[in-house]
């Protein structure tokens, strides 16, 4: 039987749990970025002590919306209150299910009147293309999608470059590269500088704590702009950083980036079902790790989980309002940082030297084997929560991973975080036969980085109240 829609499959394979702990796709690739410039120790060091230029060119979609509709519909779609969102501004994009729990998120950016772009990953795109198609607004969709994760030795092309350069040296980079100081440009406000003499459009942002620029431009100037920003920052401490460090950058500044769109139940998300095809993101996706439930709903996440509460506005009528109002004022469960016992963390290694229970292979630095994670948290024998990306910090020289933990656990409580999947393993191609084990965590801050928490804009980044 050839499966046309996720629906389809679903029907196919009874628990969605079932076939999405069991997929074939392993973990998630960030596509045609070398996976080292130098090496990934230093490459985590510049974010911190000099600065990086991060290209996200690859791994991201675009989906460009335009015409009298588009504020309407991304209206209906946000959590984010509308009433105030002017031409070069950016915000975090967050939408729900029609039962209050994230689909995706990412960065949806007001380029010109009635023309906007959401980048980020491909959940939160394809709910936007599908209300875009089926909603009966005025709009038009260009839709630019990731870089493939193995181009078999095609040409890559995007519909623009992305780059991100940021550290405590940025600042001098940038003023190198315009010809003189840049604007003063605000947190998620838009502008523009001077590169090569062009004019690059120029986002305030940051990945990684320190607040820089993400700039991004006609895609056939991407080698001409990259060179520009590399002998620039020659004289400060520039890294470029590979895929192998990219992702990384999250543990120190508290960004959950995978968390499993929650498409898999409700009657009213069955038309979207319909619609999602078999072979996409939602579909081939995979989850892992020592939280095992049967119910799929238990893997979803609220905006308050993931700390988008300071975001969800009621002043506007969106997909999971009702729902939201509902548990707003109910004891959220908290975004953390676990810092993870560092003598349980070489109890996994001595495993590969020794005879005896081997257990599940920690990847440095990131040590994600999975679409999306989900380890559990105990304490004193309980399930209080779940680790959902970890990795290592070569800046706090600690694994460290994010997620999230019951009300009532404290910053400073020690915990347990259950490594590895029952029974030796799922039948994902990244997992080998392994043995659970068990490393103490000690619940620490959101973000981890003292940096990010003192020096950081005020939002989802900053210290969880």
């Amino acid at each position: 039987m050839s499966h046309q829609s996720l629906e389809d499959l679903l029907q196919s394979a009874g628990n969605p749990v079932t076939m999405l702990r069991n997929s074939q796709i392993g973990a998630y690739v960030y596509p045609v970025v070398p996976s080292e410039y130098s090496n990934w120790r230093d490459e985590q060091r510049a974010w911190r002590e000099t600065a990086v230029l991060f290209d996200q060119s690859h791994h991201m979609a675009n989906l460009y919306v335009e015409g009298p509709d588009a504020l309407k519909l991304l209206s209906h779609l946000g959590t984010n209150s509308f009433a105030k969102f002017p031409v070069n501004r950016a915000k975090q994009f967050a939408p729900c299910s029609y039962d209050g729990y994230v689909i995706g998120d990412g960065i949806l950016f007001h380029l010109e009147e009635n023309r906007l772009v959401f980048v980020g990953r491909a959940p939160t795109a394809s709910w936007i293309q599908f209300h875009a198609e089926t909603g009966g607004y005025n709009v038009k969709l260009e839709k630019d999608d990731r870089s493939p994760s193995n181009p078999r030795g095609k040409a890559v092309v995007r519909s623009c470059y992305r780059f991100q350069i940021q550290g405590p040296s940025a600042p001098q980079i940038f003023e190198k590269l315009n010809g003189g100081p840049i604007p003063d440009i605000k947190f998620f406000n838009m502008d523009a500088i001077n590169i090569k003499g062009r004019k690059v459009r120029a986002l305030r942002h940051g990945m990684a704590g320190a607040p820089g620029l993400e700039i991004w431009g006609p895609y056939e100037e991407r080698e001409e702009i990259r060179a520009a920003i590399v002998e620039a920052g020659k004289d400060h401490g520039l890294r470029e950083v590979g895929s192998r460090a990219y992702a990384t950058n999250t543990l120190e500044s508290g960004w959950i980036p995978s968390p499993l769109p929650a498409v898999y139940t409700g009657e009213k998300m069955k038309t979207y079902r319909k619609w999602l095809p078999a072979t996409g993101y939602e579909a081939t996706g995979s989850i892992g790790g020592s939280f095992n439930s049967n119910n799929i709903v238990d893997y979803y996440m609220t905006p308050y989980e993931l700390g988008y509460g300071p975001f969800v506005k009621f002043d506007h009528e969106f997909i999971g309002r009702e729902a939201l109002e509902k548990i707003a004022a109910k004891p959220q469960r908290k975004k953390v940082t676990f810092a993870w016992n560092s003598q349980d963390v070489l109890k996994v290694f001595a495993s590969l030297f020794e005879k005896g229970d081997i257990f599940k292979y920690i990847d440095l630095p990131l040590s994600n084997y999975t679409s999306a994670s989900y380890d559990k948290i105990t304490k004193s024998g309980k399930t209080v929560g779940v680790s959902m990306f970890s990795g290592y910090s070569y800046n706090e020289r600690s694994m460290l991973s994010l997620g999230v933990v019951n009300p009532d656990v404290q910053i400073g409580d020690e915990v347990t975080l259950v490594w590895g999947e029952e029974g030796g393993g799922s039948k994902k191609t990244t997992v080998e036969r392994h043995k659970q084990v068990e490393i103490r965590a000690v619940v620490s801050p959101v973000p981890y980085s003292v940096v990010v928490r003192t020096t950081y804009a005020e939002g989802w980044r900053t210290a969880q109240k």
